[in-house]
């Protein structure tokens, strides 16, 4: 049975996929050894067409204007296509917005593709690049219309009826249309064996360009499925770092937390191009104490920046209530002298019902303010304690630990289980000592009841 392909190019409104538009097609119809057949057509996007897009491609929104939409020309393209493999350059790209142009119809498109990225890497190894142009440099392939839909499209055609004739070609072009194989799914410029290398275990994830340059730090549960989510995100930013990715690193890290944590750790020290700033964290609570005019000390919370001398600081308003609420069940503290409620009258508040009466006139005032105050010691008394949190390490004969003094973390590390660890000193010498800063105390104060922890 003879195998057809259409080799495929297009030019759009930008970079990504969602969104982006066509403004140009070219297809050629190839069997392997001759063209049998070519479709070109401008595109109209029903879009502006950006100033730089122009100044690349030449194509503006004048040249479009007359020009039919993608809903005119769909079927066109889906017979066109029909029973023949898709190929392109960088084919994730191409197939990507012509999907998404298809699924904006309605319409399911579905074809088995080949990249000549990758299938260059394989079969011509070596070279510095292989961007279109350099790879026409290098075995003297003619280029011309660079930019355009029909000039790329016809190189990228000559360029694959060599790859198709060198030796050994047929057998990895069997193994990139391996559904199983993941070729069409992976980043032109990433060799399969490195995405083999990574395990489904929890750990942290560096994205490297062709120049060894780290691009984007992740963490994950699992870091297969995680990396492998990177490439099927067909967002702009995505689109782009996975266009650039060359290749990938990871670290284990045996749990979430210790993930986190190593993840905040490397991108303050790399500060990637893809990582926006460290999720930038919102505005900050902090609980503070003050005496009203009848004697009576409140516990009230405020932003941390109108609080002189925080007694504990919160990442948000909800967890602020929240743990104030339980300092209100415990101790039998009233809401309203904790602000969880504006009133003038006596507490009603609804969740918590332990108040004596002090709001009231029923509970005397010596007592009251002595129960504040025995909250506020546990509070403190919690913060300075030595806190060591165990985890799952990086295989079964070890556990992790992250190490906590006075509320303040201090770092992780890992312990083989058959060592023998008595003591903080014994557990400090394993502890890679980190950076205590606002995101690392969120992470581990919003991890520590999930964890596993003693003090010491």
């Amino acid at each position: 049975m003879r195998i057809l392909y259409t080799i495929i190019d297009i030019e759009t409104t930008g970079n990504g996929i969602k969104g982006n538009k066509i403004t140009e097609i070219a297809i050629f119809k190839f069997d392997g050894t001759q063209i049998i057949d070519e479709y070109t057509t401008l595109v109209n996007p029903q879009s502006p067409i950006p100033s730089f897009i122009t100044g690349l491609t030449g194509i503006d929104d004048q040249m479009v204007r007359d020009a039919p939409t993608f809903a005119e020309i769909s079927q066109t393209v889906l017979q066109f296509t029909q029973d023949c493999i898709f190929v392109a350059h960088a084919v994730n790209f191409d197939y990507g917005v012509i999907k998404e142009e298809f699924r904006q119809l309605g319409i399911s498109f579905v074809r088995k593709k080949i990249c000549t990225v990758r299938l260059s890497r394989k079969l011509i190894p070596g070279l510095q690049s292989y961007s279109l142009g350099k790879l026409c440099s290098a075995v003297k392939i003619p280029l011309k219309d660079r930019h355009r839909a029909r000039g790329d499209a016809q190189a990228t055609t000559i360029l694959f009826h060599k790859l198709v004739n060198l030796p050994g070609s047929e057998g990895v072009i069997q193994k990139f249309l391996n559904a199983r194989s993941q070729e069409a799914t992976l980043p032109p410029h990433l060799p399969k064996s490195i995405f083999d290398a990574i395990p489904h275990k929890p750990g942290i994830y560096y994205f490297k360009n062709q120049k060894g340059e780290i691009i984007y730090v992740g963490k994950a549960i699992n870091l297969k499925k995680r990396v492998l989510g990177h490439f099927y995100d067909k967002s702009t930013k995505e689109t782009r770092m996975c266009r650039e990715t060359a290749s990938i690193d990871f670290e284990l890290s045996g749990s979430e937390l210790v993930a986190l944590l190593m993840e905040s750790a490397e991108i303050k020290r790399h500060f990637p191009t893809y990582n926006s700033a460290q999720k930038r964290i919102g505005r900050q609570y902090a609980l503070f104490t003050y005496e009203d005019r009848k004697g009576i000390v409140h516990l009230a919370y405020n932003t941390l920046k109108g609080v002189p001398n925080p007694i504990k600081v919160f990442y948000n308003q909800t967890d602020c209530r929240a743990y104030l609420e339980e300092l209100c069940k415990t101790f039998s503290l009233c809401p309203k002298y904790c602000h969880l409620q504006q009133t003038n009258a006596s507490c009603s508040h609804h969740k918590i019902t332990t108040c004596n009466g002090i709001c009231a006139g029923e509970e005397a005032i010596e007592d009251y303010n002595q129960k504040v105050e025995s909250a506020i010691f546990s509070i403190k008394s919690a913060q300075s304690e030595i806190r060591i949190i165990r985890e799952e390490g990086r295989h079964s004969n070890e556990n992790a630990v992250v190490l906590i003094e006075e509320g303040v973390y201090k770092g992780y590390g890992f312990i083989d289980h058959q060592l023998e660890v008595s003591s903080l000193e014994d557990i400090a010498a394993f502890i890679i000592p980190q950076k205590n800063t606002l995101e690392t105390q969120r992470i581990v104060e919003s991890l520590l009841p999930r964890s596993e922890s003693f003090v010491l």
